[in-house]
């Protein structure tokens, strides 16, 4: 059921990439289910796909986690005919590599809040 305005609501799936037991999100393999069950709901608009990666210091080793969230989205895509637009993918230590894997939403706290303060 959507909002009031009779739009459909716009949304992200998060998708649990890095398989984290404290991080939220569906696992890699049940996407493409989920997304026949969404179908068949008026009321919903899937924009894109997030994750979040575990904290490494060398976001290198992020890339995994992010090229997988762009193969899932490609699939999805290909499987529902959705455009998908949005990743949300990438935080302050590894947005870089995040960009390079396709990312069009990024989390920038840490970079923009410790310079805004000084620290």
């Amino acid at each position: 059921m959507g909002p009031p305005t009779g739009e459909p609501v716009p949304l992200l799936l998060e998708v649990n990439c890095s398989r984290e037991t404290a991080k939220g999100g569906i696992a890699p393999e049940e996407l493409l289910a989920l997304g026949d069950r969404i179908r068949a709901d008026s009321g919903i608009r899937v924009e894109g796909l997030m994750t979040m990666a575990p904290f490494h210091e060398n976001p290198e080793r992020c890339r995994p986690v992010f090229a997988e969230l762009r193969t899932l989205r490609d699939r999805l895509r290909d499987h529902t005919g959705w455009p998908l637009p949005t990743l949300s993918m990438g935080m302050s230590n590894d947005y870089a590599v995040a960009i390079a894997e396709g990312a069009t939403i990024i989390r920038l706290g840490t970079t923009l809040f410790d310079e805004l303060t000084g620290e």
